[in-house]
């Protein structure tokens, strides 16, 4: 599979353990892994909503599920706990959402990490959440939070990720279609359970394998919104460093001979690779896909090391400035722990499904993982805002390797977009990045980041995200 090793941090609730774990090709995100609570300890239980709006006990349903927690700043407010999305399952996603701190008619953003596997609150401590976690577990509050001026959701998705749970098999997705329709309806759900948000601009972000994630549930909220009990005001996305198309992406041999980490010999092999894989793909044969660029990116199912490993000696790809992988968090982790964090957010003693070890979300999503979703790109452009962004730094998903997809989009204003002049973005007259625009579609480089655009760039990465959800363009300052 899909994985590289590297030493990590799991962390209990007082103590960090160094060991040697797995990561996803995609996946730069830490894993913690929980110790049991002891019996006096009070962690609460966890919060099922469903029933709340079943029984149209909507206003009870949002009392039970207000944030209250010691180390939060009272004037963050913010709402969790579980919408269930199969009864038959026992599916459940986790739902953390803060208000909008600055303007109760703000947009309503979701954001949604990648992996498979990795829970949306990495995105919530370390990118573009209210706060981070100091190491005395006190919150930091973030001074580019996108929870301002958006109100901001985040989902442990799909099912089985991060607090994120099903008790059987089959509850687990094995394709974007089934990511989509649950996402969808613990949307609806989200929105019958706060309706003052219905009326107000909807957009979904996402990076990494949110890529898939993010036009899935586009998607099917696009295919679906008219006959939808709960309509959503689906105004546009934006995607970070996504894998959307594999075919085309997954393509790294010129890319790093360029950047002078492999040598032109080394650059033919791995051309011989990504032909085979790319054979792999036009047979609709996606494990034997999935295989090869193991072997050719990761190799974590070769003892000898994967192709780009032994040329390059690099043990990351999130960064090419950076030749090992960053430290797990373990502050986030170690919060994450605590009782009164648990009984806070409403999960109880749930287990926190953080990649480490078993990942059951990447393993029935193996098949998924080489699959295009362009067409539902081309389908979404020809109504909604399109942002498709990448950090300048990055390898695994590189800014050449994406634009290798985008100029094959199809939708009205591709011409034009072929045409369109290249912009300089400027944020407080520095120069943040490249923009070009046309039609609906919005591709941008952000300077000096690497895979998590809004880690490396929070300032950058928040107006970036202000300029799709209000509406303007990157050509003007």
């Amino acid at each position: 599979m899909l994985f590289i090793s590297c030493a990590l941090f799991l962390v209990g609730l007082w103590d960090i353990t160094v060991i040697e774990a797995k990561r996803s090709f995609l996946n730069p995100y830490p894993r913690f892994k929980a110790r049991p609570h002891a019996p006096n300890e009070d962690v609460g239980e966890p919060l099922f909503l469903t029933p709340f709006i079943a029984n149209n006990s909507i206003a009870a349903g949002r009392d039970a599920a207000r944030v209250t927690h010691s180390a939060i700043p009272k004037d963050i407010e913010s709402y969790s706990g579980y919408l269930t999305v199969d009864e038959a399952t026992n599916s459940n996603l986790f739902f953390w959402y803060f208000v909008a701190k600055l303007n109760q008619d703000a947009p309503v953003v979701l954001w949604l990490q990648g992996g498979p596997g990795a829970s949306s609150l990495y995105g919530l401590f370390t990118e573009n959440g209210p706060f981070a976690v100091r190491n005395d577990m006190k919150l930091q509050p973030r001074k580019y939070s996108w929870h301002m001026n958006h109100h901001l959701i985040y989902i442990d998705n799909p099912v089985g990720t991060g607090f994120s749970f099903t008790d059987k098999e089959e509850g687990y997705s094995t394709n974007e279609t089934h990511v989509g329709a649950n996402l969808h309806k613990a949307l609806q759900q989200f929105f019958t359970l706060f309706p003052d948000l219905q009326k107000q601009p909807f957009f979904v972000t996402g990076e990494s394998y949110g890529g898939k994630y993010v036009p899935a549930v586009a998607h099917t909220i696009h295919r679906n919104n008219a006959n939808a009990k709960v309509k959503l005001n689906l105004q546009g996305i934006a995607i970070g460093n996504g894998l959307c198309d594999p075919y085309h992406q997954l393509v790294y041999g010129d890319y790093l001979y360029q950047l002078g980490l492999i040598d032109g010999t080394t650059r033919d092999q791995f051309h011989q690779y990504e032909a085979k894989g790319r054979d792999c793909i036009n047979k609709k044969d996606f494990k034997c896909a999935f295989d090869v660029f193991d072997e050719l990116i990761n190799g974590d199912q070769y003892p000898s090391g994967s192709l780009f490993k032994n040329a390059s000696g690099f043990t990351s790809y999130f960064n090419y400035l950076q030749t090992v992988p960053d430290p797990g968090d373990e502050y986030m982790g170690k919060f994450l722990q605590l009782p009164e964090t648990r009984r806070a957010i409403h999960v109880g003693n749930n287990s926190f499904h953080d990649l480490e070890g078993e990942n059951k979300v990447e393993d029935h999503l193996k098949l998924d993982v080489m699959q295009s979703v362009m067409p539902y790109l081309n389908e979404l452009l020809r109504e909604y805002r399109v942002v498709i962004y990448n950090g300048q730094l990055d390898i695994i998903v590189a800014y050449p390797l994406t634009m290798n997809y985008v100029t094959k989009l199809n939708f009205p204003g591709m011409d034009d977009y072929k045409k369109a002049p290249r912009h300089i973005w400027h944020v407080d007259g520095e120069i943040a990045g490249y923009a070009k625009e046309a039609g609906n579609l919005v591709e941008v480089l952000v300077r000096n980041a690497g895979h998590m655009v809004p880690k490396d760039r929070p300032k950058w990465a928040l107006d970036l995200v202000m300029r799709l959800t209000h509406g303007k363009k990157f050509g003007k300052y």
